[in-house]
Formats: C-alpha cells, structure tokens, sequence
C-alpha cells in the first residue's frame, strides 16, 4: 500500500513538473520578423561607374557589430589621424554612451536573475502575543507573549509562466543591443564632426591667409596712390578709397579670425579638452581629393548603426507585447522556508529546533487575473502600439538614411563641376585685377575700375576656398551617411567596440 502511494506520489510529481515545463514553453510573444524597408537597387546619384561596378541587390542584414574602421585615414592626413585618437580617448559624449551600455547589460543581467530562485538568510527575534479564539480559548484566558528566536532561509521562484520572464529577457537583450547601436552611432558622429571641424578649422586658415595676402596687397596699392597723390597726379578721392580698401580687407581678416577662434574652440570640446588647453597650428586647406564609392543600398542598412537601434527599438516592442499578454494568464510563484525556531538563544540551533515549510503546494501562491477594468488590455494595446511607432520610425530612419546619402553624393559630383568652374573664374579675374592695375599706372583708367577689379579677385578665391571646404565637409559626411565605412573594408575585430583612456571596452556579450 505504501508503495503504492509512493508511486502515484512520484507520478503527480512528474506530470505537475511536465505541465509546467509546458506552460513555460508555451511564450505568447509574437514571432518577431525584421520589418520589411523599400530598397532601391542603386543610388540616383552614384557616378555611373560605382553603379556599374555595385553588384546585383541583396537582403540586407544588420551588421552593427562589425567595426567601422579608421575610415578618416583615407584623407592620408597624420594631424587628423591623431585629432581622432585624442577625441576617442577623452570625449564626454562618447564616455557617457559608453556607460550606457554597461546600464542596458546590467538590466539584462537583472532580468535574467529571474530564471533563477531567490534565496535569502536571516536571523533574529520576534515578540509576539496570540488571541484567545486563535487558541480556541475563552476570551477571557490569559494568552502570554512569547519571543521566538529565528535563524532561517527563504527561497521564492516565479515558474516561467507563458514566457513572462523569457519575454522580458528578450525585451532587456534587444534594449542593450540597441544601446550598443547608439554608442557606435555616437562614436560614428564624433569621429565626423571632429574631421569636419578640422577641415573648417584648415578652411578658416586658408582664408586668413588670403586676407593677409590681400591686406599686403592694398599696402601695397596704397603707397602707390600716396605717391601719385603727392606728386599731383590724382585727386584725393582715390587716395581715401585705397585707404577704405586697407580699412575694410584688415576689418575682414579680424572677422576670420574671430570665427576661427570658435571653430578650435570647438574641436577642442570634441578631444574632450577645455579651449584655454588647445591650441591648433595654422595649416591652410589643401583641396580633397578623397573619393568614396557608395555601394549597394542594401549595404547600407547594414552598416549604419542608427538603423540598426531603430530596428533593436521595434524587436524590445516586439517582446513586450508578449509580456503584456501573459497577464491575461495565471502567475504562479513558490517560497520555502526552512532552519531553526525555539523560545530561547540558547536553544535555537539544537537539532530539534529545526523547522521548515515545505510540500507539494507549501508556500505556492497560484494567481488567476479575474478582472481589472480593461487594465490588461490597455496594456496589450499599448504595447502594440509601441511595435507599431517602432516600426514606422525604422523605416523612416532608413528613408532618411537613403536621402543623406543621395544628398552627400550629388553634392560632391556637382561640386567638382562648380570648382573647376569657380578657378576658372580665379584665374580670370587675377587676369583683370593685373591688367587694371598697369593700365591705371599708365594714367588709362580710374582708381575706381582697381578696386573693382581687386574686389572680385578676393570674392573668387574666397567663394574658391569655401568650396574646397565643402568638398572636404561633403566627402565626411557621405563617410557618415554610409555609416563609416565603404566598400569590402573588414572589421579588425568584429566582436569589439573599445575606447582607450580608462573607458571600459564595449564589447559584444
């Protein structure tokens, strides 16, 4: 008989222990699938060889482990190879995506820990007085305090109801990966704003040695008008426009310079150094000639780490709409006690005070939702409304991810038209500038037709040198726009993300 019950004790057991791991299988989180994004198969304003040269199209697959690379070392410039190294070691911005990470990580950890029991110890006292009718005494019996001394351990576990945990676990997973794709799009945007503040920086050294080639220029021309003024040849109109034309050039080149001053302000913040700490050498704009092919659109949803956040936002929703769910369904968690309990200290840990809570159903709270008033619901609509937000945003990122990219490349192909067309206009008019000037020493023309003619030079090769800026801006920001890579470039390392200067590696777990 004893046997007997002994058996059907195991067989309960064994299938209470089944229909849980049932249960626990049984996830109400939807099948998550990548929403689908339109793709063109090439880029309208890729040159026509890098369109030819492209490939065929392709399913694009996220890949925003993969490293970037030391992409601004195709300018082949050392000053900004070190400005970059400097802004990755010490940059705030990127320090603070950087811890980031490691608070998204430590939340999937916490989540995890609930596939886990949770066991505590402690140990102390209590004073306690029972009722009479607790005792199925008279109320009026005397019922006196007693102190329990208590040195024990508790266990609680929540089963794995209809993937409540799991669905929260993939939520926490999908919410650091989409904090590692920001950290990378962070460091992506510092490493292009610090080489477009550089290339600003060597723009603004361009132009300020321009104005002070012009400035010597009017010194120059002035000290021929005050000779020719001196010996009678001309009136003194021309001798106070030549001295406007000094006033005004000196006046410009102040303004320059002001303006550069904020731009190594700037780029001192982004090496993460405080202005009065940098200083940046004058180093004038020489043209780029960097040419960056733009490659299959389908690789660029694989590369820009923005779009692969947005995509990581819409997975988490995805596992939270499973989670909202599982409300709907019973929850159910078991506890345990179990150690030492007697009326004195110096009794407690004797064997026969040893207690415990424990049984097939000791300690189980079974929870069955009956009713809230829509609250269950409003959760699950909300959740999927959360999905739906998340999708959208996705593939508005990768629209505007498309447009960036079409805007950087006709910019550079127009660009080299309109400089070749500006040094032409450069050319043309030092051509004018020189031949106003000998034929206003030769008493043909008026001081006036001079200025002009010096005028338009100056315009041309400051309108020439600010294009040789864009070009530079424009060539950073199609790196960027195709997430800072190009072509068949590999990763050094795909599993890693890391920072020098103290910051703790950002690595793929």
């Amino acid at each position: 008989m004893k046997k007997d019950q002994t058996m059907r004790g195991l067989a309960r057991a064994a299938a209470s222990a089944l229909l849980l791991t049932l249960l626990a299988a049984c996830s109400l989180e939807p099948t998550y699938k990548r929403p689908d994004a339109a793709t063109p198969t090439a880029f309208k304003e890729a040159p026509a060889a890098d369109a030819k040269d492209a490939g065929t199209w392709k399913t694009a697959e996220p890949a925003e482990a993969a490293q970037r690379g030391e992409w601004w070392k195709i300018f082949n410039d050392p000053m900004l190879d070190d400005l970059e190294h400097q802004a990755a070691d010490a940059n705030q911005d990127l320090k603070a995506a950087a811890a980031r990470v490691q608070q998204s990580r430590a939340l999937v950890r916490n989540a995890r820990s609930d596939w886990f029991p949770t066991i505590d110890g402690g140990f102390g006292p209590t004073r306690q007085r029972l009722s009479p009718a607790s005792q199925f005494l008279p109320p009026d019996a005397n019922v006196p305090a007693q102190t329990l001394w208590r040195a024990q351990a508790t266990a609680s576990y929540e089963v794995d109801l209809f993937g409540r945990v799991s669905s929260n676990v993939h939520a926490a997973q999908a919410d650091a990966e989409q904090s590692e794709a920001l950290f990378r799009s962070v460091q992506l945007a510092l490493q292009a704003d610090v080489a477009q503040n550089y290339f600003q920086l060597r723009e603004f050294d361009t132009q300020v040695d321009l104005f002070r080639r012009t400035v010597a220029l009017r010194e120059d021309s002035l000290k021929l008008v005050q000779r020719r003024f001196s010996e009678g040849e001309i009136s003194e109109l021309d001798l106070s426009r030549a001295k406007n034309e000094l006033a005004t050039a000196r006046a410009d080149a102040v303004g320059v310079a002001r303006q550069r001053a904020t731009s190594e302000h700037s780029l001192a913040i982004l090496l993460g150094k405080a202005p009065a700490d940098f200083s940046f050498p004058a180093t004038p704009l020489v043209p780029v000639t960097a040419r960056v092919p733009a490659g299959l659109p389908s690789v660029l949803l694989e590369r820009r780490p923005d779009i692969a956040a947005a995509e990581r936002a819409a997975a988490a929703a995805n596992a939270r709409v499973g989670l909202a769910k599982s409300a709907y369904f019973p929850k159910l968690d078991i506890t345990a006690a179990g150690g030492f309990e007697a009326g004195t200290l110096a009794d407690l840990f004797h064997w026969s005070s040893r207690a415990f809570l424990l049984g097939p159903f000791a300690g189980t709270a079974l929870t069955v939702p009956i009713f809230d008033g829509g609250r269950r619901r409003a959760g699950v609509e909300q959740a999927r409304g959360k999905f739906d937000e998340d999708v959208a945003q996705y593939r508005q990122q990768v629209l505007q991810a498309f447009r960036e990219v079409e805007d950087n490349l006709s910019d550079l192909r127009l660009l080299d038209d309109q400089i070749q067309q500006e040094n032409d206009a450069v050319n043309a008019s030092q051509r004018s500038a020189h031949l106003s000037t000998t034929q206003y020493q030769e008493g043909q023309i008026a001081y006036l037709d001079v200025i002009d003619a010096e005028r338009q030079v100056l315009q041309t090769q400051l309108q020439a040198s600010q294009l040789t800026g864009v070009q530079a801006v424009a060539t950073v920001n199609l790196i960027r726009a195709l997430g800072g890579g190009w072509g068949d470039m590999k990763a050094d390392n795909a599993n890693a993300v890391g920072m020098n200067g103290g910051t703790q590696e950002v690595a793929k777990q």
